[in-house]
């Protein structure tokens, strides 16, 4: 059976994707990881991170995948017997030379793409020194990794869905030369999402185009100022919900979802969605549908867009930004939850109606998304309520005094979250 392994930033995310059928879960840890701008773990918060996914049966992955000189090496490796005792099933390594000790202390060692994994003969090496997953190159075929798949003595993992880098592997040193932020220490300010202006001297026609692409119109679009301007740095999402039998046939044993710097209800959606799709194939793969509405559902969180990468072609277009139908707006809290009734009262410092869509997150709750359809006020129904009002709303689902209420609102094509 894959694995579905989903990202978490904190606490909220965390119970999220288990809530949404998560089996597996990876996430940084301070100082270690490659998302230094966003907000990890600490050694201190590892014990409850095992408990919480033992609630699940899940397994957990630390991240430790920067570039390691020797000083972070050492006091890495220094901290492996505590992270063993707390119980977190592996680590996810971009330096091979940890592997022997990661294991000595009875941790999974998994290799990170950082590695730039792409043949069998590299997970050959890999097995004989301990790894027991690593996670393959985003550059390869689905062809290509079925075939090193079906070669390899150790496990494989792939991505399926979120950001790809338009550096191999995610080897960037863009933001490392423009601001002395290295994206190789996790440190990315990723300047390739911008809009960048092209220029070229003038007379200069040596300029020959590789591409099977005919139409470049995507790449460059003139301005008023006489320049060009391009995103042709920042590819489209990956998106592989509707290729789910071809990603079940490869052997890989651990489908990624990307999303650590990602909200709560990002990895709450696209868990359930590909949860759901995974559980329908491999109940009844002969009668298989992909269901329109699992591309509705995954545009309605921040996107740029989507390809499927290298999978089965190279990715040619680019995406300007975030591109989901709608924007988080924060609206209220929660001030307490009625059991027997299934209902929460809630403080709105925004106006909501009947017909809202809201998203409820909590270090407990996880994000949860709810549709309001009925709501009382001192016991008398409403359809609607003003900013600044107390109002109780029907809840299914169990939900906490202080958690935080968000309002989806249709963004249009000059709003941006």
């Amino acid at each position: 059976m894959v694995e579905l392994l989903a990202p978490a930033g904190n606490f909220i995310s965390l119970r999220a994707v288990f809530e949404n059928g998560a089996d597996a879960v990876y996430f940084g840890l301070d100082d270690y990881n490659m998302r230094a701008n966003a907000k990890n773990f600490g050694l201190d918060d590892l014990s409850e991170v095992s408990r919480i996914a033992q609630e699940y049966g899940a397994k957990t992955y630390l991240c430790t995948n920067i570039i390691l000189n020797e000083r972070l090496a050492c006091e890495l490796e220094s901290k492996l017997e505590k992270i063993s005792s707390s119980e977190i099933d592996g680590l996810i390594l971009s330096d091979i030379g940890l592997i022997e000790d990661t294991v000595s202390h009875g941790l999974e060692a998994h290799i990170s793409v950082q590695e730039n994994v792409t043949n069998s003969f590299t997970l050959k090496t890999l097995k004989k020194l301990g790894a027991k997953r690593a996670i393959l190159s985003r550059e390869l075929s689905l062809r290509e990794i079925t075939e090193i798949t079906e070669k390899s003595p150790i496990e494989t993992e792939i991505f399926i869905h979120g950001a790809i880098c338009m550096a191999i592997s995610g080897r960037c040193f863009l933001s490392y030369g423009l601001y002395g932020r290295s994206a190789n220490c996790g440190d990315c300010l990723q300047p390739c999402r911008k809009n960048w202006t092209l220029t070229y001297e003038e007379g200069d026609d040596n300029v020959i185009n590789f591409s099977d692409v005919e139409d470049e119109s995507f790449i460059i679009t003139a301005s008023d100022d006489g320049s060009y301007r391009t995103n042709f740095f920042s590819p489209k999402d990956m998106c592989m919900i509707e290729h789910i039998p071809e990603l079940m046939e490869s052997g890989v044993a651990s489908f990624k979802i990307e999303g650590r710097a990602r909200s709560p209800d990002y990895g709450a959606m696209v868990t359930g969605i590909y949860r759901e799709a995974i559980d329908d194939y491999q109940a009844n793969p002969h009668d298989y549908e992909v269901k329109g509405e699992w591309m509705d559902e995954l545009t309605s969180v921040f996107n740029r867009g989507f390809d499927t990468n290298f999978y089965f072609n190279t990715p040619f277009e680019t995406s300007e930004d975030n591109q989901s139908k709608y924007i988080k707006r924060d609206i209220g809290q929660v001030v307490n939850y009625y059991n027997r009734v299934k209902a929460a009262e809630i403080r709105i410092w925004d106006d909501l109606k009947i017909g809202d869509k809201i998203i409820i997150q909590g270090k407990t709750t996880g994000s949860i998304t709810h549709t309001i359809d009925s709501m009382q006020i001192e016991g008398e129904s409403v359809d609607s309520v003003e900013k600044g009002s107390n109002v109780a709303i029907a809840m299914p689902s169990k939900v906490r005094e202080n958690d935080f209420i968000y309002k989806l609102v249709e963004r249009n094509n000059h709003d941006y979250q």
